[in-house]
């Protein structure tokens, strides 16, 4: 067969193309397409969260007290050290692991019962008991507490007259942090359920059926099949639990106890309004700010590795 060769073809006068750079600058274009994407949140990231947290650790080093007139001074780690030596500070860090330690019932264990035993309502009343579940999460958490303090109001309210108590349960020390972390968790109940229910159904039930068809039974199931899977779930409702539960507290100590009585009720988060908006020190409140982050953050990031560790296991 006789194969006849077109001559290449010439560019049009006046037009001068390098081969090598079309391709290359075609790849480049291709690569830069994700970024593109991603630009407008990351443009709003460093706007609203990074560039902030830079200016507070910035502030961390002044000494202001929040008025324009006045000029902030350069005292350095000052603030730090005289932070460390403040006993309000190591008390409201132990009164925020007391929340997130009574909060974890409300966010793992009551949510895993909820949806494990909701499996058995199907139809109509399973969306209704779904709805019941999830509303007091939509309810706004000064709202929540208006309606609290109504219901433990020591003269009359329905608390007292079911339990038959006066105690002024909102003002009392040795309640007051109880209630905060018992609204608190109503209110977070619906949403931890809701995670758990998309996590059993993102489970395979195909797992569940080899285990029947091996004669185990329902409980063991649960134990050595369901729980397992769903491990990764739970790890993420106690990594929400450690970084938003206590910021959730905010509304409710404000609108219920102001941090009362006696500082009860007053966590790592409320000091730090509290240090910037009622002491007006807003280097000692950025430098609380700045450790907590840096405490918060070493957390998350123990907590994301060893789920890691464990979706890795499981699968």
């Amino acid at each position: 067969m006789l194969v006849v060769e077109s001559p290449p073809a010439e560019p049009a006068p006046g037009i001068s193309v390098e081969p090598s750079r079309v391709p290359r600058l075609r790849r480049l274009l291709r690569g830069a397409v994700p970024y593109l994407y991603l630009a407008p949140a990351s443009i709003l990231l460093v706007v609203w969260v990074y560039r902030p947290l830079l200016r507070a650790a910035e502030l961390s080093t002044y000494s202001w007290n929040l008025l324009p007139t006045s000029p902030a001074e350069s005292v350095g780690a000052a603030n730090y050290e005289r932070l460390v030596r403040l006993p309000d500070f190591w008390d409201s860090i132990g009164r925020t692991v007391e929340l997130i330690a009574g909060l974890l019932p409300f966010t793992v264990v009551f949510p895993l019962i909820i949806a494990l035993a909701s499996r058995r309502v199907g139809g109509r009343a399973r969306t209704v008991y779904h709805a019941c579940v999830f509303a007091p999460f939509l309810v706004a958490p000064v709202a929540a507490a208006a309606v609290w303090r109504w219901l433990l109001h020591p003269g009359g309210g329905f608390v007292g007259r079911v339990l038959g108590s006066p105690r002024n349960w909102v003002y009392d020390v040795s309640t007051a942090h109880a209630v905060i972390i018992v609204v608190t968790g109503w209110q977070l109940l619906g949403f931890a359920v809701l995670v758990v229910w998309a996590g059993l159904a993102a489970i395979d039930g195909d797992y569940a059926a080899a285990a029947r068809v091996d004669g185990a039974s329902p409980g063991q199931i649960r134990r050595w099949i369901t729980l397992p899977l769903l491990s990764p779930t739970l790890l993420f409702l106690v990594l929400i639990t450690v970084l938003l539960g206590p910021t959730l507290t905010f509304p409710l100590i404000d609108s219920m106890t102001q941090g009362g009585p006696a500082q009860a009720t007053t966590n790592i988060y409320y000091l730090l309004w509290d240090y910037a908006f009622h002491s007006f020190d807003a280097g000692l409140s950025a430098a609380a700010g700045v450790l907590l982050f840096v405490g918060f953050g070493a957390i998350a990031a123990l907590l994301l590795w060893f789920s890691e560790k464990v979706s890795v296991h499981d699968e």
